[in-house]
């Protein structure tokens, strides 16, 4: 993007340019993919001659700033904002939220782009405002520190995200001194993500006491391309100036409105995200295809008509037109009026009262067999999970890959250190149960990485994009995986029937009949140099092909058991394998009564027992089900399991050792 940009110049401070990596020769380094720059430090700058003058004023309609964005494949696209749109844009945050000179703000979002940039930088200048950023570094040694701000100055307005609203509640040992009587805007950056609710009503009832009033918390909706799609005032108390949704997930999944009962597992809360800004018009148009109006009841992609959004795409004139230059179309295929609109990226409905709703972005849609998900949803469902116990500081990505011509969802998670692998399955057993009961979905994939493992975006959030690119690279190396294929790709190809009876008579008018011409295909054949020798035909089994290494080699080492300190335990040779499985298949034989082709479930931990018992099966012909234990710690969620797996399986009989069969007995 800055190479599109035609970027020359780099301006920096004293500090930040020391820390960036250079070459021998003092020179910085150029980043991958960036352009040429000359640096220019503006620390120490000379006072201009007094007869300076700024250049002439210029068109109101060339760009002011380009602030980027991120495409739902990674890629990186400016969106461009004229002068006009960032003044009209100054303008309608002022009258939406009832900016005045000489306020006192606290913010603590990202002061270079989206709500840090409009408010705290544009409208601050504005409307003559006292701005003070917090920075995330501070935020992360002291969560309270934004609330100590806001009761220091007695400031009026803040800036925050949901996740400071959680850290800044579990500072409970500065509670104390905390003084919200002055705070008349409480502005939620992230109001339209699902879990924002939650944060909101946690705070206010905590901080209610402290002057907190409950028309000050605003939650908002916004995008790059849309800049502020919508803002609840300040103030306002009216019954119509909020309003609260419970929708079946349902529903959403299948894009409609309908709604649900409060304490159905199924259902989802939302809070509105407030009006239309002044001076803009809203419609909700069709997800896919032709921009088609939206009926009242239907979740489509919220669109904006205003003298402020963006104008463009920098330099991708073909995108521009699909996201700035939108015309909504009538049932019937025909034009609404003559007005244009840019597409948010948000998804949601309105509702009564025009206050506007928002249940996902296109960013973070899956389209999964044809119903709609979104990642947020997905997140919400895994952090209620126990997250304290497994998830470390709720660090997840979700995304979806395309598998057999449809998407498929990925978990990715950071967990704790002092996780065991037995205690992370079962936690993941569980976040499979929770998001098949409450999405009517599966998982394709769950993967557990080590804490602070994941690629991080300068703020310290999951870089997601670059998640994604390692998981298909291969290169994300988790501890644990847990892949469910069986459970979400349904849509596996049947196979072809062969119809050898197709005859001439079946071509009709040059179209030959599907399924004529055969799709097949052979791999070459394995072959040993001795194929046709007595000892190669002795050896076609792996039963065989032990007793003969028992024989040849009884002294090699084939599993090694290792301890706690990764240290041997146990060690098997050949010879003892070979003995020991004979020993279990003459047991099966001459207690169990078991013939040939009857299955055996094995109820072994990992280890050395389990490959003993395997092969005793095979000895004597019968059919080894390998079984997970139940868990001592969990046993009335792990046991029904293991009963579940026997049942199915039509075991004739259970192997197992005597501290997993004391555990079963118990039960």
């Amino acid at each position: 993007m800055l190479g599109s940009l035609n970027v020359q110049w780099g301006l920096t401070s004293e500090a930040c340019y020391k820390s960036l990596s250079k070459s021998a020769s003092g020179e910085v380094s150029s980043f991958k993919g960036w352009p040429k720059l000359h640096w220019f430090l503006t620390d120490n700058l000379t006072k201009p001659h007094k007869d300076w003058q700024p250049p002439p004023k210029v068109s109101e309609d060339i760009p002011a700033y380009v602030e980027y964005t991120q495409g739902k494949d990674g890629s990186t696209m400016g969106v461009t904002v004229t002068r006009s749109s960032m003044l009209c844009h100054a303008r309608t945050l002022t009258v939406a939220a009832n900016y005045t000179e000489g306020e006192v703000m606290v913010c603590v979002l990202d002061f270079k782009r989206e709500l840090g940039l409009w408010h705290g930088i544009l409208c601050s200048v504005f409307n003559g405002m006292h701005v003070i950023f917090v920075p995330y570094s501070l935020m992360k040694v002291d969560p309270a520190s934004w609330m100590k701000m806001v009761t220091k100055y007695k400031a009026s307005v803040a800036i925050v995200k949901s996740r400071d609203m959680h850290w800044g509640l579990l500072a409970q040992k500065d509670h104390k001194d905390i003084n919200f009587s002055a705070l008349r805007l409480l502005l939620v950056a992230d109001g339209a993500n699902p879990w924002s609710l939650t944060s909101c009503d946690a705070f206010f009832n905590a901080f209610q006491s402290k002057g907190l009033k409950s028309d000050a918390i605003c939650p908002c909706a916004t995008s790059v391309e849309g800049l502020t799609v919508s803002v609840r005032r300040p103030g306002r108390t009216s019954a119509s100036a909020t309003g609260r949704g419970i929708l079946s997930m349902l529903g959403l999944s299948h894009g409609v409105v309908r709604v649900d009962s409060e304490n159905s597992l199924t259902s989802l809360t939302l809070q509105d995200c407030g009006q239309v800004m002044p001076g803009a018009v809203m419609i909700v148009i069709k997800v896919d295809g032709l921009p088609y109006l939206c009926k009242t009841d239907e979740v489509g992609e919220l669109c904006v008509c205003a003298g402020y959004t963006g104008s463009n795409y920098w330099g991708l004139q073909g995108v521009t037109s699909n996201t700035f230059q939108i015309q909504p179309l009538n049932n019937d295929g025909r034009p609404i009026g003559d007005k244009l609109y840019v597409r948010t990226g948000l998804l949601g409905f309105l509702g009564p009262g025009g206050l506007v709703f928002v249940c996902g972005s296109k960013e973070g849609l899956m389209q999964v067999s044809g119903r709609r998900h979104n990642t947020d949803d997905i997140i919400a469902t895994v952090l209620a999970v126990e997250p304290m116990k497994f998830i470390y500081r709720g660090r997840i990505a979700v995304f979806s890959i395309n598998v057999l011509k449809d998407e498929r969802i990925v978990i990715v998670a950071e967990q704790r250190p002092d996780c065991s692998e037995e205690e992370s399955f079962q936690w993941m057993s569980r976040v499979l149960q929770a998001v098949d009961s409450i999405h009517q979905v599966g998982v394709f994939c769950l993967s557990l990485v080590p804490h602070n493992y994941l690629p991080k975006t300068p703020l310290g959030g999951i870089h997601l994009h670059e998640t994604k690119k390692r998981f298909l690279e291969g290169s994300l190396h988790p501890a644990n995986v847990l892949m469910c294929p069986h459970t979400c790709v349904t849509n596996l190809p049947k196979p072809r029937e062969f119809k050898p009876d197709v005859t001439p008579s079946a071509v009709h008018v040059g179209n030959i009949v599907q399924g004529a011409r055969m799709a097949w295909a052979q791999g070459r054949e394995l072959t040993s140099s001795d194929e046709e020798t007595d000892n190669a035909k002795k050896h076609q089994f792996l039963t065989e092909i032990l007793r003969w290494r028992s024989q040849s080699t009884p002294d090699h080492i084939l599993f090694t058991m290792l301890n706690s300190k990764i240290q041997p335990q146990l060690q098997m040779t050949c010879s003892q394998l070979h003995k020991r499985a004979e020993r279990i298949g003459c047991m099966l034989m001459e207690k169990g009564r078991l013939n040939t082709g009857d299955h055996v479930a094995l109820i072994y931990p990992p280890g050395i027992e389990l490959i003993a018992a395997f092969y005793g099966c095979l000895y004597v012909g019968c059919v080894p089900v390998t079984i997970r234990p139940p868990h001592p710690q969990n046993i009335a969620t792990t046991l029904p399991t293991v009963k579940m797996i026997v049942e199915v399986s039509k075991a004739s009989a259970i192997l197992t050792s005597s501290m997993v069969l004391k555990l079963m007995k118990s039960k």
